[in-house]
C-alpha cells in the first residue's frame, strides 16, 4: 500500500521538478536577452528576474525535486527487487543526469543574479532542451522496460537533440527575420 501512495507522490512531484526545470532556464533567457536593454531597464529587470527565479528555484523546483526523490527511495524501500531489475539502473543513470541537471542550472541562477554569467541565449536555449532530452529518456525506458531496444532507443535520443537544436536555429532565424535582436 505505501508503494501506490508513493508512487503517486513520486508522479506529482516529478511534474513540478520537471515544471520548474522548463521554465527555469527560459527566464534565463529573458534574463539574458534583458543585457540589450537600456542601464536604468536592465537594472528594473535583472532585479525582477532575479526575484522570479530566486522564488521559482526555492519555492516550487528545489523542493519538488527532494520530494522526489524520497518519495522514489520510499518506492524502492518497499519493492526492493526493482533495484535487480536492469531498467531501473538505467532510469537511476537518467534521473542521476537530471539532478546533475538541477544543480548546474541551480549554478547558472547564482551567475545570473550575481551578474557573471557568460552564456548567451542561445547556449540557455540549447540547455534548455536537456532536461527534455532526459525526461524523454526516463520515460521510455520506465514504459517500455525490458523492451527496450537500446540500439534504437539511443538513436532515438540523439535524434530528439539534433531535431531539438535545429528547430532552435530555426526559431533564431524566424527572429531575425522579425528584425529582433537574437544573442
Amino acid at each position: 500500500m505505501i508503494y501506490l501512495y508513493a508512487k503517486a507522490v513520486h508522479i506529482i512531484f516529478v511534474i513540478c521538478w520537471m515544471a520548474g526545470l522548463f521554465y527555469m532556464p527560459r527566464l534565463f533567457i529573458y534574463h539574458t536577452e534583458a543585457k540589450g536593454k537600456g542601464d536604468v531597464e536592465y537594472q528594473i529587470l535583472h532585479k525582477q528576474f532575479s526575484l522570479m527565479e530566486n522564488r521559482l528555484w526555492w519555492v516550487i523546483t528545489t523542493p519538488a525535486m527532494y520530494i522526489a526523490i524520497v518519495s522514489a527511495l520510499l518506492m524502492l524501500y518497499s519493492t526492493p527487487g526493482l533495484l535487480s531489475l536492469s531498467w531501473m539502473h538505467v532510469k537511476l543513470l537518467f534521473v542521476g543526469g537530471m539532478v546533475f541537471y538541477h544543480f548546474r542550472t541551480q549554478k547558472l541562477m547564482f551567475s545570473l543574479r550575481d551578474e557573471k554569467s557568460t552564456w548567451t541565449s542561445q547556449q540557455l536555449r540549447l540547455w534548455n532542451e536537456m532536461a527534455t532530452v532526459l525526461l524523454f529518456a526516463i520515460v521510455f525506458v520506465v514504459i517500455l522496460k525490458s523492451a527496450l531496444n537500446w540500439i534504437y532507443g539511443v538513436i532515438g535520443i540523439v535524434g530528439l537533440a539534433i531535431l531539438l537544436m535545429l528547430l532552435i536555429k530555426l526559431y533564431k532565424a524566424y527572429r531575425k527575420s522579425k528584425g529582433e535582436q537574437v544573442n
